[in-house]
């Protein structure tokens, strides 16, 4: 999905029309990743609005309408991030091992699966848990990056990615 140009110069000349057509084109999409990061739909919906008020007053800082859908997916994720930051300060860090047994979770779980059913298990995890699978497994950022992004060790990005696959594999081991 691409802006078009002339959505993108109204957008820029802080036009209605323009911002009211970016919002609803972008808005089910952005909408999906609020509700991965946050604990609710109306949160999600939170996240959303002020999402959408950063893509507007930050928009001028983008060099090319090209560059338009990683960046403002990247908006979005950032306006999750500092919802929770208050949250994501980990008092708990420990080292992994190399022996640590494997939390992957079986993809013909998964499968059984509705989107509105892993949507709720994703969202009943702690928020350090949640946030990191969401950067790890969803948007594919590694640990170093991650750690940077929230301010922690690698180790603690390691192991909170660990425990959130290990709670889902517990609660989808229930529940299946």
């Amino acid at each position: 999905m691409s802006i078009p140009a002339e959505v993108f110069e109204q957008c820029l000349r802080n036009e209605p029309r323009g911002q009211e057509a970016l919002y609803k084109a972008y808005s089910p999409r952005m909408f999906g990743i609020c509700l991965r990061y946050s604990n609710n739909r109306i949160e999600a919906e939170d996240i959303l609005q002020e999402g959408f008020i950063r893509v507007f007053r930050s928009l001028s800082t983008l060099r090319s309408v090209e560059n338009f859908d990683p960046w403002i997916r990247r908006v979005i994720i950032n306006t999750a991030l500092s919802y929770y930051t208050p949250q994501l300060k980990f008092q708990n860090e420990i080292i992994l091992k190399n022996d640590m047994p494997d939390a992957t979770i079986p993809e013909e779980a998964l499968s059984k699966l509705s989107y509105n059913e892993l949507l709720r298990i994703l969202q009943g995890l702690p928020t350090g848990y949640r946030t990191v699978f969401n950067l790890y497994v969803m948007e594919g950022y590694n640990h170093r990056e991650i750690s940077e992004m929230l301010g922690i060790s690698e180790n603690t990005s390691k192991t909170q990615l660990f425990r959130a696959k290990n709670s889902m594999k517990k609660i989808l081991t229930r529940i299946l």
